[in-house]
């Protein structure tokens, strides 16, 4: 999708990207502040959340959220809002008749909630089923104690329910109080640009004023290896979930994170893919998958799946011998074009909708306070070659920073046979 990207800083010290793409008919706004949990202290880690939940319901102009809510939607458009462990994310998306209309109203609720005892226990309730909701997803469960696990700010749903009677009314205006601050916004907006950047601008000058105060500092994490398997017992889960996580010291390049995005594709993104593809025409697995964690100063690459016991050793194997035969320089040229290929064509479907293109800028920026062209990732795609590829895998795999954990009824001294098969591939990184 042809587009232009601009970034902007207005006067009162907030910073976004402006992202003019002729002749689109939405606009897509993401506002985001470091305010996740990480902010929160760990016994009341629900506030930020909370908080998030809070600001599309009452404000300064309505006086319930129902009716503050039914203004936004009256046209169509489609507003959210996420927490994680690192920001607040407030989003809405809007035919492109009316811009000027809801941008405002995206302004009243990040800039003027009024925080009403009735609609807090309203969404306490919401936030409560909400995590529930979560605990029935087995994989979200065994990844989030993991990463617990190895250092990372982050709690299961299991401890934040656990804590939540902590978390008082005060508590979210206090935290709203400390991270709502003009230089702690950032923003990205997508759509038609060109021809409205002067009133766009005005708009967002008059209708997202904040208090003055400094871009909040992400966390300095440093993950711990894991010595031992973390295994969770679940008496009634007859398959077996597990996931592993590696992690370099650094945050990667663009062209680092390139290259491990073209390593996913070529071990689990197919049915032709060297794990996936090998394990489904086995019949060993219905799917398994690979991701990677960007953060502030490290970044991590993980492989999961869920998966029946009597097929998960053979499975094991399989993503032994391929992640030893990336880690050896073993993969062939053929396989590395089939796999940019791939992800050329991915990305060319990634890019036609105005979210889609928004999002693709917004990780990077979000985290570093920094863009680069998203367009000109298909040429960096094209440059990639196999020594990048196996430096990469393998820079993944020498600092030995790592853990794996399984959930299910499978038993330890399972678990820790599977940890044992893939163990061996962390010496291997060490010694390429």
């Amino acid at each position: 999708m042809k587009h232009k990207v601009e970034e902007v800083t207005l006067k009162n010290g907030a910073r976004g990207l402006l992202i003019d793409v002729p002749g689109a008919t939405v606009m897509n706004f993401d506002f985001q502040l470091n305010a996740g949990d990480y902010l929160c202290p760990i016994e009341k880690v629900e506030t930020a959340h909370l908080m998030e939940h809070m600001l599309f319901q009452a404000n300064q102009k309505f006086a319930k959220g129902r009716d503050f809510q039914a203004e936004l939607e009256k046209n169509g458009a489609m507003y959210n809002a996420s927490t994680n462990a690192y920001s607040v994310n407030y989003i809405m998306e809007c035919a492109d008749f009316e811009w000027d209309r809801v941008l405002p109203l995206l302004g009243t609720a990040i800039t003027k909630p009024v925080f009403k005892q009735s609609e807090f226990k309203a969404e306490y309730g919401n936030v409560k089923e909400e995590l529930n909701i979560y605990l029935n997803n087995h994989f979200r469960q065994l990844s989030l104690r993991l990463s617990e696990a190895m250092g990372f700010y982050v709690q299961n749903e299991t401890k934040r329910l656990q804590n939540m009677p902590n978390v008082k009314m005060a508590d979210i205006a206090e935290h709203y109080k400390k991270t709502h601050k003009n230089e702690n916004l950032h923003f990205i907006i997508g759509g038609r640009i060109r021809g409205r950047k002067t009133q766009m601008i005005k708009i967002l000058e008059s209708s997202f004023k904040l208090p003055k105060g400094e871009r909040i500092e992400l966390p300095d994490e440093e993950p711990n290896k894991l010595d031992n398997v973390l295994y969770v017992p679940r008496k009634n889960v007859d398959n077996l979930y597990f996931i592993f996580d590696t992690y370099t010291d650094r945050a990667l390049s663009h062209v680092e994170v390139d290259a491990l995005a073209l390593i996913n594709t070529m071990l689990t993104e197919t049915l032709d893919s060297n794990i996936f593809g090998k394990a489904r025409e086995k019949g060993l697995a219905y799917s398994v998958s690979s991701g990677l964690a960007i953060h502030y100063k490290t970044t991590g690459w993980w492989m999961g799946a869920q998966i029946m016991p009597e097929n998960s050793k053979k499975l094991f194997k399989i993503i032994h011998q391929e992640l030893e035969r990336l880690l050896s320089g073993q993969i062939t040229v053929k396989e590395i074009e089939a796999a940019k290929q791939y992800r050329l064509g991915e990305f060319q479907r990634g890019t036609q909708t105005i979210g889609g293109l928004t999002g693709g800028y917004a990780k990077r920026y979000f985290t570093f306070d920094r863009y680069s062209n998203y367009s000109a990732i298909p040429d960096r795609i094209k440059a990639l070659d196999k020594k990048k590829v196996v430096d990469v895998a393998r820079k993944m795999f020498a600092e030995d920073i790592w853990g794996m954990a399984v959930l299910g009824n499978c038993g330890k001294e399972f678990a820790e046979e599977l940890h044992a098969e893939i163990a061996p591939l962390w010496d291997r990184g060490r010694s390429s």
